[in-house]
């Protein structure tokens, strides 16, 4: 995790074992699970010279996932609590080799990594807690390699928190206010967080010179189903209609989470986005 100022590091500082079980509730697993999924999806076969950096890593879940498949991954994050899950997990399961902990911040990437250092760039709901988004996709841009890299950006949906207040919570009055939202009521550690419209991230990802590969949907309707449907029993079913409807975009739009899959834009790129836009 990822904070911009002293109150929300001492919430993440004192909740790194309720970020943990978090990710072990169905809502938490479906969300990482569907995020790795799409990310692998971009990745060459061949995975063992490849170099990741997972910003604002947490416990690292997804560093070692990573690490499984044969990368060596960083886990960089302000929180020690949440870096000494991470060495835990990762000495666990037998990959703390391919496993470094940097302990910083989102906003200080710039400095805490050379140019040019790694081929996969993870930065999952970061960008809702920092001051500057996009200062902090400029510096993940300016870690990658080459070209070829990938990034790999997971943010709250405006359209997805409308739905949520209305259809989950029952409550129109928010669901109307979220229409303009620029932030909501964040429930696990408390506080505001930043929501992304699609433009929104659209225009910020230019701003940082990325080119989108997929814009993605992720948690469409898992979260508004009734309680016949078991979250445990059923979840294979689940996560395989949740990758069919969040790869449609009619369907993304309006998830709980958009996923942005992107490589650095070179000028040609830039220009076929610009015609695009015309």
């Amino acid at each position: 995790m990822t904070v911009n100022n002293n109150d929300d590091l001492d919430r993440f500082r004192s909740g790194a074992a309720k970020y943990a079980a978090y990710l072990e509730t169905s809502e938490g697993r479906l969300r990482l699970d569907l995020a790795f999924a799409n990310l692998q999806d971009l990745l060459p076969p061949s995975k063992q010279s490849l170099v990741a950096l997972d910003i604002g890593g947490g416990t690292g879940v997804l560093a070692i996932r990573l690490a499984q498949l044969g990368l060596h991954a960083t886990v960089l994050d302000n929180s020690q609590p949440m870096l000494d899950l991470a060495k835990q997990a990762a000495l666990k399961v037998g990959v703390a080799d391919r496993i470094a902990l940097k302990h910083g911040d989102a906003a200080q990437l710039a400095s805490l990594f050379p140019a040019g250092s790694f081929d996969v760039v993870v930065c999952h709901n970061v960008l809702e807690y920092v001051d500057a988004p996009v200062a902090v996709l400029q510096a993940a841009v300016r870690v990658l390699r080459n070209p070829a890299g990938v990034i790999s950006v997971l943010v709250r949906n405006q359209a997805g928190e409308v739905l949520k207040s209305g259809i989950k919570d029952g409550d129109l009055a928010a669901a109307e206010l979220g229409l303009t939202a620029e932030s909501t009521h964040e429930s696990l550690y408390g506080g505001p967080v930043r929501l992304f419209a699609t433009e929104s991230l659209q225009a910020m990802m230019a701003d940082a010179s990325l080119a989108a590969v997929a814009e993605l949907g992720v948690r469409v309707v898992s979260d508004y189903l009734p309680p016949q449907v078991s979250r445990t029993e059923d979840y294979g079913r689940i996560f395989e209609l949740e990758r069919k409807l969040g790869r449609r975009p009619e369907f993304a739009r309006v998830a709980r989470y958009t996923q942005c899959l992107a490589k650095y834009a070179t000028p040609s790129m830039r220009d076929g986005q610009m015609k695009d836009a015309r």
